[in-house]
């Protein structure tokens, strides 16, 4: 008694469609791999890489019209460029807002700089910081 084979005939009926649609998938899911790889190194070098200029509020003393913030400034030697801080009232509404300049070959700079506000400003908050 001969058994019967259970492989198709070669080259009869072609490739299932599902083996195609598996090997388009994966192409297609490698080449947004890829695309998302480049992507996020692409980010992570702007943000990381040319943020020359970077600080953080240590202390705040608010006063009746004015904010006394105290800011660590931390920079690359010789950059120059401007850090952006502003004070909210009790009710959230913006009562000041100013642009402090950081310049110079030091790269670590403690400094106490006064925010004028229109009226009592219960906070102070670093809204960032931009290299030239």
């Amino acid at each position: 008694m001969s058994t019967a084979s259970t492989r198709l005939p070669e080259g009869r009926y072609g490739r299932s469609s599902d083996a195609r649609a598996d090997r388009t998938l994966k192409i297609v899911g490698g080449v947004l791999g890829v695309l998302l790889l480049a992507l996020i190194g692409y980010f992570a070098y702007y943000y990381v890489g040319q943020n020359k200029i970077s600080a953080e509020v240590i202390e705040f003393d608010a006063q009746k019209d004015a904010v006394k913030v105290h800011l660590e400034v931390r920079k690359d030697a010789g950059a120059s460029g401007y850090c952006t801080v502003r004070s909210q009232a009790e009710n959230g509404a913006e009562v000041g807002r100013a642009d402090f300049r950081f310049d110079g070959d030091a790269t670590r700079i403690d400094k106490v700089v006064t925010l004028r506000t229109t009226s009592q400003g219960t906070t102070a908050e670093l809204l960032g910081c931009h290299s030239d």
